[in-house]
């Protein structure tokens, strides 16, 4: 039998889910997207600065590379003590998910790395908003906020944020 439905998948036309992929991502299409996350976002060359929530956002990209970064800068990581770096370290394992912090250039980062080529929007727009949600959260919750555990308010109020990224892109 499973010899059988092995040989049947092969037969099967290509599924509705690689029809309906998306582009790849160019810089042309990022340009789209986070213009419509911040109409005022500055485009230069192949990176990009905007703000979201008060938070300023940097896109840098390696085309070559087939990378991209978004980052936001959270504080002088000269002065974190030992338990502060311990807990963004768990917050790396467990709560940040695909956002997470980083230290580069003496400062602390949110950031968000993807490879380019292969980002779909929603992708890009729910990283940028985790990315600003652990720079919004360093200090108590620690999280990019599309999943949370416990029964508080702080789940909701992140995933607000979120939603309403991917709404401001829907149709693009």
């Amino acid at each position: 039998m499973i010899r059988i439905l092995a040989f049947l998948t092969l037969l099967l036309p290509v599924t509705a889910q690689a029809q309906d992929a998306e582009p790849h991502m160019t810089i042309g299409r990022m340009a789209q997207i986070v213009l419509a996350l911040d109409p005022e976002a500055a485009v230069a060359g192949p990176g990009f600065s905007f703000v979201i929530d008060d938070i300023p956002v940097l896109i840098v990209t390696d085309i070559s590379a087939n990378r991209m970064r978004a980052m936001v800068p959270i504080r002088s990581a000269d002065t974190m003590t030992a338990e502060e770096m311990q807990r963004v370290m768990q917050a790396n394992f467990d709560s940040a998910l695909d956002a997470r912090y980083a230290i580069a250039q003496e400062r602390l980062w949110g950031v968000f790395i993807h490879p380019f080529k292969e980002l779909e929007r929603d992708q890009l727009i729910s990283g940028i908003a985790q990315t600003v949600n652990i720079a919004k959260t360093y200090g108590s919750l620690y999280t990019g906020g599309a999943t949370q555990f416990g029964g508080g308010d702080s789940g909701g109020l992140q995933r607000d944020l979120i939603e309403e990224l991917l709404e401001r892109g829907q149709d693009i």
